[in-house]
């Protein structure tokens, strides 16, 4: 099986993206799977553009697409994307689009099509906190996760792909104030490991509660 891999550079002012520093760590065998691993800028459509070149020539079987969410507490699973471009700061080509479509003839929302909930069991029996998110956010990170969705419907209907969040690092967060939550880089690796693996094993999702009340 290969898995394509991506992260995010820094954007918003950090020096350092825990998603891009992380993917480099993982391992590029994972028992039966090769880990194909892609750098994306934190820039409207060019991200997708840069997916999509390296989906066309490696051809993988499943896409995870890796972003950091500053704030959140754990690995976050995203469960869906909103055709939907509202950025709060602008990207890191001073792009900011603010609510206009991500495609025109897109559909309003894409479900990941990775198994989100037997990801995050994987990833909490690795002893690292996890959860399924019900949103992706409207900036770079959704963009993305929308535009690879819409991407593989169009052209790859038989490749898996979905979004996964992870926390600063603890780096970041040693000079901010108020301070943040935040995991260590070898904590987000190992979770990473253990969603890739979850993705091999599960060709459907477990059907377990993961909802949220609001």
């Amino acid at each position: 099986m290969k898995i394509l891999l991506t992260g995010f550079d820094p954007f918003g002012g950090e020096t350092i993206n825990p998603a891009w520093e992380a993917v480099k760590m993982v391992q590029n065998q994972i028992d039966d799977i090769e880990i194909v691993k892609l750098k994306v800028p934190t820039v409207f459509y060019k991200s997708i553009a840069k997916v999509a070149e390296v989906l066309e020539r490696e051809k993988p079987d499943a896409v995870l697409c890796i972003g950091q969410a500053g704030g959140r507490y754990d690995l976050t699973l995203e469960r869906v994307a909103i055709n939907i471009n509202d950025a709060r700061i602008p990207d890191n080509e001073g792009q900011q689009p603010i609510d206009i479509p991500v495609f025109e003839d897109g559909a309003a929302a894409y479900f990941s099509t990775l198994p989100v909930k037997a990801m995050v069991k994987a990833i909490r029996h690795a002893g690292v906190p996890a959860s399924v998110s019900n949103t992706a956010g409207t900036f770079v990170c959704n963009h993305l996760m929308y535009g690879v969705l819409y991407t593989l419907e169009k052209k790859y209907p038989g490749v898996r792909g979905g979004f996964m969040h992870v926390p600063f690092i603890t780096s970041q967060i040693v000079h901010r104030f108020p301070s943040a939550p935040s995991l260590s880089i070898e904590d987000i690796v190992k979770g990473i490991e253990a969603a890739l693996r979850a993705i091999a094993l599960n060709s459907h999702d477990i059907q377990t509660v993961e909802g949220k009340t609001y």
